[in-house]
C-alpha cells in the first residue's frame, strides 16, 4: 500500500506543471534571498497569492522550494557585502566576509551552498521517517492533550528565543488578543469588532503575515538612511573546488550541525535563524581552533550552514503532525494547507497520504536542485545585487496590495497589511520579536477551542487535564519550560549571595 502511495506521489511531483512551479519558485527564492533585507519569510508571504490558483501539491511545493533557496542565497550578500540577505545568514556573515577579504569567496559561498543542501537532505530524511510515527502516536490525542500541546508550543515560542522574555511575552499576548477578534469562538459572540462588520469573521492570517513581514521590510527600507553597499568582488571562481576536502575534514561538524538544526527546527518558534546562531556557537565551543573564528575560518560556516536548511525540514514535523508551526514560514504554510483542504494533524496521513508523500519528495528535490541553481546564482550574484532597490520595492508593494485584496476580496485586506506592517515595524524597531505574535494568532483559537471542549467533557473539573497519562507528561513539560526562567533566576541569586 505504501509503495503504491509513493508511486502516486512521484507521479504528482514529476508532472510537468509541478516541475515548472518548482523551478520558477526556486529562481524566485534565490533572487529574494540574495537581496539584502528581503527574508525567506517575506518570499513565502509574497508567494501565497500565487498559490490560490494552484492545486495543493504545486502550491506547497512553491513554498518549500522558495524557502530552501532563500535561506541559502542569503549567504551571498553576507559574503560579498557583509549584509546577510536573511536573518539565518547573519550568524556567520562576518566569517564569510572575512574569507572574501582573504580572496576565498569561492570557499565561503561553496561551503554555504553544499552544506546547506546536505543539511536540508538530512532534515528531510528525519521528516520522512519520523512524521508518520508521530502522527500514529498523535491519533491517541484528545482535546486535553491538544490543550497542553498548544501551551507547550506557545511557551516554547517565548522561552527558546534570544530576545527579552518580557518583550516576547508581550508579543505573544498581542497575537492571542488578535486571535480573539470576531465571531469564531465557542460562544459565537462578537469580540473586539468595534462595530465593524468586516471584523466579524476575525483577522485573516495571510494579510496579517504579509503585513508583518513584507510591509514591515518596506517601511524599514523607506526609513533606512544608510548608503547602499558596494559589491566587494566582480568575479567568482569555481565554488565547488575544495568542498570534498572540507567534507573529509569536518564530518562531525556537518553531522552535528544537521542534527542540531533538525532538533531546533522541531521546537515551536525556533526556526532556521536560531539554529544557525546556536550551531555557530556550538562549533566555536567545540572547535580545536576557536581563536580562528571571526577571522575567516570555514569551520563555523560548515556547521551553521548545515543547520540552516535542516531546521526548515524539522519545522515541518510539528506543522504537519500537530498543526503547530515550527517557525513563521510554516505558520504561513499551515494557512496554505487549510486553504487547500489539507488540514494539518495526524489524520492528514490517512486523508491525504499521497499529498504528504509528494511534499516529502519536493523537499528532496528542492535540496538537490539547490546545487546547480545555487551555482548559477553565485555566478550572477554581482549583477543581481546591483538591482536598484528603489525599483524593486515598489514592485513588492504592488504584490502585497494585490495579494491582500485577493485574500479578503475587499479593501479591508489592504488596510490589514498596512496596520500590521506599521505594528511589526514599531515592534522590531523596539526589540519586540514578531514570531510570537504570529504563533499566538495561529494557536490562539485552537487553544481556546480545546480548553472549552475539555471543560465541557469534564463537567468543569480541571483535574482531568492532569490525570490522563499523555496530558500529564505534556503538562509537566510545559510547566518546566515556563518555570525554568524563575528557577534560573533563584539559582543565580543564591550563587551571588553565597560567600566566596
Amino acid at each position: 500500500m505504501t509503495s503504491a502511495i509513493w508511486m502516486q506521489a512521484l507521479g504528482m511531483v514529476f508532472d510537468p506543471y509541478v516541475l515548472v512551479v518548482i523551478f520558477c519558485s526556486a529562481l524566485f527564492g534565490l533572487f529574494v534571498g540574495c537581496i539584502p533585507g528581503l527574508t525567506a519569510t517575506m518570499a513565502t508571504a509574497l508567494l501565497v497569492p500565487m498559490t490560490f490558483f494552484m492545486p495543493p501539491v504545486p502550491a506547497v511545493a512553491a513554498i518549500v522550494t522558495a524557502t530552501a533557496m532563500a535561506i541559502f542565497s542569503g549567504d551571498i550578500p553576507g559574503a560579498l557585502l557583509r549584509i546577510p540577505g536573511t536573518p539565518a545568514s547573519a550568524a556567520y556573515a562576518d566569517e564569510t566576509y572575512q574569507l572574501t577579504l582573504k580572496g576565498q569567496a569561492e570557499i565561503a559561498l561553496g561551503a554555504g551552498l553544499v552544506f546547506s543542501a546536505i543539511g536540508g537532505l538530512f532534515g528531510t530524511v528525519v521528516l520522512i521517517f519520523f512524521s508518520p510515527s508521530l502522527a500514529e502516536f498523535a491519533l491517541k490525542f484528545s482535546s486535553f492533550e491538544y490543550f497542553w500541546l498548544m501551551i507547550l508550543g506557545l511557551s516554547g515560542a517565548i522561552f527558546i528565543g534570544n530576545s527579552s522574555l518580557l518583550k516576547a511575552s508581550i508579543s505573544l499576548l498581542l497575537g492571542l488578543m488578535v486571535s480573539c477578534i470576531g465571531l469564531e469562538n465557542p460562544a459565537a459572540y462578537p469580540r473586539f469588532t468595534m462595530g465593524m462588520p468586516e471584523l466579524m469573521s476575525g483577522i485573516e492570517l495571510i494579510p496579517m503575515m504579509v503585513g508583518m513581514f513584507a510591509m514591515a521590510e518596506l517601511l524599514r527600507y523607506v526609513t533606512d538612511m544608510k548608503p547602499p553597499a558596494v559589491v566587494l568582488t566582480e568575479k567568482i571562481g569555481n565554488i565547488f573546488s575544495g568542498m570534498w576536502a572540507l567534507l573529509v575534514k569536518y564530518p562531525w561538524q556537518l553531522i552535528r550541525g544537521s542534527a542540531m538544526g533538525t532538533i531546533i527546527g522541531i521546537q515551536p518558534g525556533a526556526g532556521a535563524d536560531m539554529a544557525a546562531w546556536m550551531s555557530y556557537a556550538t562549533s566555536k565551543k567545540f572547535s580545536k581552533e576557536p581563536e580562528k573564528f571571526g577571522t575567516g575560518h570555514v569551520e563555523g560556516v560548515v556547521e551553521s550552514g548545515a543547520a540552516n536548511n535542516s531546521a526548515l525540514a524539522g519545522a515541518w514535523i510539528p506543522a504537519i503532525v500537530f498543526g503547530i508551526p515550527g517557525d513563521s514560514i510554516t505558520a504561513i504554510a499551515i494557512g496554505v494547507l487549510y486553504l487547500k483542504n489539507m488540514n494539518p494533524g495526524p489524520t492528514i496521513f490517512i486523508n491525504n497520504p499521497e499529498n504528504i508523500y509528494a511534499i516529502f519528495i519536493v523537499f528532496l528535490l528542492a535540496n538537490l536542485i539547490m546545487l546547480p541553481l545555487g551555482w548559477l546564482t553565485v555566478r550572477l550574484a554581482t549583477k543581481v545585487l546591483k538591482v536598484p532597490r528603489n525599483i524593486l520595492m515598489p514592485v513588492i508593494l504592488l504584490f502585497c496590495i494585490v495579494g491582500a485584496f485577493a485574500v479578503v476580496n475587499s479593501v479591508m485586506g489592504v488596510v490589514l497589511i498596512l496596520v500590521f506592517g506599521v505594528i511589526a515595524f514599531l515592534m522590531e524597531e523596539n526589540g519586540f520579536p514578531v514570531a510570537p505574535a504570529i504563533l499566538g494568532v495561529v494557536l490562539g483559537k485552537m487553544l481556546e477551542e480545546n480548553l472549552v471542549t475539555s471543560m465541557i467533557k469534564s463537567d468543569g473539573d480541571p483535574w482531568v487535564f492532569f490525570t490522563r497519562p499523555i496530558a500529564m507528561w505534556l503538562a509537566l513539560a510545559a510547566l518546566v519550560i515556563m518555570l525554568w526562567p524563575v528557577a534560573r533566576w533563584i539559582i543565580n541569586r543564591q550563587r551571588r549571595t553565597l560567600p566566596s
